[in-house]
C-alpha cells in the first residue's frame, strides 16, 4: 500500500506555496530494481510526464520555487534533508542553511532512496545535507531542462548515479520550468496558485491515493503568513 504524506503550506511574504498539498509517498520505490531510471522515465511517460534531468547534489543549494509548472522528484541514491514552504533571507548559503537565515514555517524531510516528491507549482524546496557529500553535478545530458538524443532511455540507463541523486520530471506540454528564489511574485501569487493540475499522478496514474484524490479540492489556506 502506498504511504501517503501530505503536507498544506500557506504562502509567505515571500513564497506563494500552493492551495494543493505537498506529497511525499515515502518508500514507494525502496526496492532497488524499481529505481533504475530507464524504467522509472516509463512509469512517467505513460502517465504524461517528462522526464527532464538527473542532478547529484552537493552540501546545499538555495531555495527556490517553480512558479508556473508543478514538480516530480525521485530519490535514486543517498540521502538529503529538504527544506519545504520557506524562502533564504540571507544569499550566503552557509547562513541561509545552517545559521537560521530562512523565513519560518514550512517544513523538513528527511528523503531516502526510492521517496518521490510531487511538487505543486509555487512551492518552495532547498535540498541540503546530502550524504555521501559531492559536488553539485547534472549528469544527464542536455542543461536540465529536458534530455536531447533520439533515445531518452538509453541515455538513463547510461547513467552512473553517485552521491545523492534525484531524477525530476514535470507534466509534459506545460512549459519549462523557472528558478523563483523568493519575492519574484509578490503580489501576484495567484500565477501559481492557478496552474490546473495534472491529468494523471506521475506515478500513480488515476488511483485516488495520488494527485487525483488527493488535490480534488482546494484545501490549503492562502493567508500569507
Amino acid at each position: 500500500m502506498v504511504q501517503v504524506k501530505k503536507y498544506h503550506l500557506p504562502p509567505t511574504r515571500l513564497i506563494p506555496n500552493s492551495p494543493y498539498p505537498l506529497l511525499h509517498y515515502k518508500g514507494l520505490l525502496s526496492d532497488p530494481s524499481k529505481r533504475r531510471p530507464e524504467d522509472i522515465h516509463d512509469t512517467l511517460d505513460g502517465n504524461g510526464w517528462e522526464t527532464q534531468w538527473i542532478f547529484r547534489y552537493g552540501a546545499t543549494q538555495a531555495s527556490h520555487y517553480h512558479s508556473r509548472i508543478h514538480e516530480a522528484m525521485v530519490v535514486l541514491s543517498g540521502t538529503a534533508t529538504i527544506r519545504f514552504g520557506v524562502a533564504d533571507t540571507d544569499p550566503d548559503l552557509d547562513k541561509s542553511t545552517w545559521g537560521g537565515a530562512c523565513e519560518e514555517g514550512g517544513v523538513e524531510i528527511a528523503a531516502a532512496p526510492g521517496d518521490v516528491f510531487v511538487i505543486p507549482a509555487g512551492v518552495a524546496h532547498k535540498t541540503y545535507n546530502a550524504s555521501p557529500s559531492a559536488v553539485f553535478s547534472l549528469l544527464t545530458p542536455g542543461e536540465g531542462r529536458g534530455i536531447p538524443g533520439p533515445d531518452v532511455r538509453e541515455s538513463l540507463a547510461g547513467v552512473r548515479l553517485s552521491g545523492f541523486t534525484m531524477l525530476g520530471a514535470y507534466p509534459k506540454d506545460c512549459g519549462s520550468w523557472d528558478f523563483a528564489v523568493g519575492g519574484d511574485d509578490v503580489r501576484n501569487f495567484e500565477v501559481s496558485w492557478n496552474v490546473p493540475k495534472s491529468e494523471k499522478d506521475p506515478f500513480l496514474g488515476n488511483a485516488p491515493e495520488g494527485i487525483l484524490g488527493q488535490w480534488g479540492k482546494n484545501l490549503g489556506n492562502m493567508e500569507v503568513v
